[in-house]
């Protein structure tokens, strides 16, 4: 399963939830990325300064990392995508992976949400800079403010959470992951769902498949 969808509709929320339901890993190339960050490996640092200015990961990166990921043991009975494909080379290079590991997508789910909106529960993020737990000011705040739940670690907004870099995504998004809507929808694939929390996105979706 592949979940499309801005900056900030919830995918990562409602891929766990999904992940959850049905016991098969959620693969996050975003993830991924801030652990190398974090690790401050080559491939991290390269990784912040493209997404601290809003830009995309270079494909044969994220390829490469993908394949890797999905050759685990823990995948054999199925994964979830989150933020891969970003681009229609990308989904191409996944259907290649997935026919040379003799695998199929079964579902291709974009998750919509008004740009307002979107804008919005970016800005209102914060990420603790000891675990990377990620908070929302509206829905899932802190305990205390500015301080992480999990580990007391201080919260802080990730440069690509900043207005100025969320409209430059966006922007990003539109021009170069929003034609992957069309690109499933001609195989039959896609499936369109909205709402207001991602619990109310997920129980639509667990209808649906």
């Amino acid at each position: 399963m592949v979940l499309l969808g801005a900056p900030g509709v919830g995918k990562g929320t409602v891929g766990d939830m999904l992940a959850e339901k049905f016991g098969i890993p959620k693969i996050s190339t975003g993830d991924i990325f801030r652990k190398a960050i974090a690790e401050k490996t080559p491939l991290g640092r390269k990784v912040n300064e493209l997404t601290g200015k809003g830009e995309l990961v270079p494909d044969d990166i994220t390829v490469a990392i993908v394949k890797e990921r999905i050759a685990k043991e823990d995948c054999k009975n199925g994964f979830i995508m989150d933020g891969f494909p970003r681009t229609i080379h990308q989904a191409e290079e996944l259907d290649k992976l997935l026919k040379g590991m003799n695998l199929r997508l079964d579902a291709v789910v974009n998750i919509f949400l008004p740009k307002e909106e979107i804008i919005r529960r970016i800005s209102l993020r914060r990420t603790c800079g000891n675990c990377s737990m990620i908070y929302n000011l509206n829905f899932s705040p802190p305990k205390k403010d500015g301080v992480c739940d999990k580990c007391g670690g201080l919260l802080y907004q990730r440069d690509d959470e900043k207005e100025e870099t969320v409209l430059n995504r966006l922007s990003i998004y539109e021009k170069q992951t929003a034609p992957l809507i069309k690109y499933y929808e001609g195989r039959s694939r896609l499936i369109n769902v909205t709402g207001e929390t991602s619990k109310e996105i997920f129980e639509r979706l667990i209808e649906i498949l």
